[in-house]
């Protein structure tokens, strides 16, 4: 008997999306960290220059399509927890910050391989294609709705 895999629609991919999106929650609450915080920490950790608070908050904002006062309170929480260290106008992440965004990772990198472990990689790559169109159409969209 064989199945036959849905079409990928908005259901399929908010579906996937939740799913995923659960598990990495579920890891993040055991170390104290919304899934907002961890978006804006590893943004400040990953940066090429360090961001002003601005710049991140907008990264994150356009990148999560999240309210800016929800984004602007994660910073917020990331600094009262020193996690994050204002430096002038310049949020810069502590030690304890990148321990943290380091031990959340370890702890979903063994989950997320096997999510995504046997996939084959010409169905990773369709996939990635579609999800690209998708989200390039999907902000054309909100862009128009101001």
């Amino acid at each position: 008997m064989t199945t036959t895999a849905p079409a990928a629609d908005a259901r399929v991919l908010g579906l996937a999306h939740y799913a995923a999106r659960g598990v990495l929650e579920r890891v993040l609450a055991r170390h104290g960290l919304t899934f907002q915080q961890q978006v804006v920490l590893r943004a400040a950790v990953t940066a090429d220059s360090p961001p002003t608070a601005d710049d991140l908050v907008a990264q994150v904002q356009g990148s999560l399509k999240a309210d800016e006062a929800d984004v602007r309170a994660a910073l917020g929480d990331l600094v009262t927890r020193r996690l994050l260290v204002a430096d002038g106008a310049y949020p810069r992440p502590t030690d304890a910050g990148r321990e943290l965004l380091a031990a959340t990772a370890a702890e979903v990198a063994p989950v997320s391989a096997r999510i995504w472990g046997g996939i084959p990689a010409e169905d990773l790559a369709a996939a990635g294609r579609v999800l690209a169109l998708v989200t390039q159409r999907a902000e054309a969209e909100l862009d128009t709705m101001g």
